[in-house]
């Protein structure tokens, strides 16, 4: 236990800028997959057909296998961050989407007919009662969206991206070295640690962005 610690104050600072890397990557992800998946469920949640092919489609995205994903992106673009970012959002489509779509569709349509009765228009209605009433689900679903990413974002090490996923492959590289579970654990517990933080600003966001009328 004292060696790890040891490596871990060696390697302090390279931990924190690989954490700021892996923070980057999944803040970038989360929210493109953000707008991207509340823009695909508003465009659907009033129609059934649309609304199912939008929810298969991306739901599809999450059975790719990761490894899969991240070496057919090499062709198109190349290695680093950019494919990785791209397969992220893919993966973090689906928790928005649904939870977009469910939320609009719990929302009372009493209340949404009072609004259309008091000559807001359907635009107004969605902006101003239905997205704020429906957000705290939304929320939800981003914050499932940004725990999924983070986990993911590690392997895409396999294709150069940045983040701890790095120090956890440079371990499996060196199975059987001293440093190899100093690596792999530091790395994990990396992971760990941008994933609680994640979901303790995606909470506060929400909180604070929720009308206190339905808080």
């Amino acid at each position: 236990m004292s060696e790890f610690f040891d490596f871990l104050g060696r390697r302090y600072d390279d931990l924190i800028e690989v954490g700021l890397e892996h923070m980057y990557l999944v803040g970038i992800s989360v929210l493109l997959s953000t707008a991207i998946g509340v823009f695909i469920g508003v465009t659907t949640y009033r129609t059934e057909r649309p609304r199912e092919i939008a929810l298969a489609v991306t739901g599809s995205f999450l059975t790719i296998p990761s490894f899969a994903l991240f070496i057919l992106m090499i062709p198109i673009m190349g290695i680093g961050a950019p494919p990785v970012i791209v397969a992220l959002t893919m993966y973090g489509l689906l928790p928005v989407v649904r939870n977009t779509i469910t939320g609009l569709r719990e929302v009372d349509q009493a209340t949404v007919e009072s609004a259309k009765g008091m000559g807001m228009g359907r635009t107004q209605r969605l902006v101003r009662i239905e997205l704020p009433l429906a957000w705290p689900v939304i929320v939800t679903g981003v914050r499932v969206t940004a725990l999924v990413l983070v986990g993911i974002a590690a392997v895409g090490a396999i294709v150069d991206g940045p983040g701890y996923g790095t120090f956890i492959f440079d371990g499996l590289a060196r199975v059987g070295s001293p440093a190899a579970i100093n690596l792999v654990v530091s790395g994990m517990l990396g992971v760990i640690v941008v994933a609680i933080l994640f979901d303790t600003l995606l909470a506060v966001l929400g909180k604070l962005t929720t009308s206190r009328g339905i808080q």
